[in-house]
Parts: structure tokens; sequence; C-alpha cells
């Protein structure tokens, strides 16, 4: 249970590091929930999740089908905490360092941030970039991820995506966003 639980903080601490070089202003604080599919060496999990982001403080809950919290992750500039759902905490000094220790891998955890946004991550290079007939990112290979973005069609038509899809070397991540708040800076 521990491994599955740390897999899945793991899979959920995007967008929890800090930035490193302090040159990328971090993305506008909101609140999403959604669900993620991640898989690896074989392995798959799968949890609902809610992700609070507002820098430097980043939330995540990660739930049960019937809504029951498996984990919830804290991460600041202090570091960041796991506390699973008997109580047991976990700490590290960034969520990236926590989830590479947990996995043996690291996620792109300070640029899922933009991403779940639609946004490319400033300053750092893209290697492809496609956009639909409305400007909105539908591909892109940054940061060594290929990503694939997918929005809701229809007469409310979303600038941020509904599903997206990351991969890199074998790892591969699906995150549908059910509901999306932007939230106005404290």
């Amino acid at each position: 249970m521990r491994v599955v639980l740390a897999a899945a903080a793991a899979l959920l601490f995007a967008g929890c590091a800090p930035l490193s070089g302090g040159t990328v202003a971090p993305s506008a604080p909101f609140d999403l929930l959604g669900r993620v599919l991640a898989g690896a060496d074989g392995r798959a999990f799968s949890a609902a999740f809610r992700w609070r982001h507002e820098m430097p403080l980043n939330e995540i809950w990660l739930m049960s089908p019937t809504g029951t919290t498996l984990a919830h992750i804290s991460s600041d500039a202090a570091g960041a905490t796991l506390t699973t759902a008997d109580q047991q905490e976990y700490h590290a000094f960034s969520a990236e360092g926590l989830t590479r220790r947990a996995l043996g891998w690291a996620l792109p955890l300070a640029q899922l941030q933009y991403w779940v946004r639609g946004e490319m991550v400033p300053d750092v290079a893209t290697d492809v970039l496609e956009r639909d007939a409305r400007g909105r990112l539908v591909r892109l290979e940054q940061a060594g991820w290929s990503l694939r973005f997918t929005y809701a069609e229809g007469p409310a038509q979303s600038v941020v995506p509904r599903r997206l899809d990351l991969e890199q070397a074998g790892q591969r991540i699906r995150m549908v966003i059910d509901d999306w708040r932007e939230r106005d800076p404290q």
C-alpha cells in the first residue's frame, strides 16, 4: 500500500516544486479537480485528485473512487510532505526530490503548472510546437517530454486543456481535468 501511495503521490506532485533559477514567473493560482492514470515499467495507477496551486504553496489530495483521501501532498519553498491515509508522513527538500526517491525517476514537476493551462514553460527550449486553428497548443515537446493537449469543444470551447497526455522514456501520464477554477492571487 505504501508503494502505491508513494507512486500516486509522485505522479501528482507535478507543479509542486519551485522553478529553478527564479527567472520564470509561476502561473496564476488555480484549483482543479480531475483524474490521473499513470504507467511505467508495466505498472499502472489511477486516482482522482484535487490540486490547489498558489505559488509557493501547492496542495494535492489523491482520492479513491469513493472520495476517500489516500494521500495529501503539501509543497512550498521549505520542502514537501506526503501524509498517507494512516497519518504516516514522508518529507523531502522538494517535491521533485521526493518523487525521485519514491519512484527512482523524476516527473516534470515545475513544468506541469504551465502545461495544465495549455501554456509552454517560459525560457525552456521547445522541440515541437503545434497549435490548432484557435491558437491552442495541441502538441508540444519540451523539457524531454512529448505532450498532447485535448480541449472541450462546443459552445463554451475551452482555452485550458480538458486532457493532457505526457510521455517520456516509457513513462505515460494521462490527466483528465474535470473542473478548473482560476483563483485571485491573495
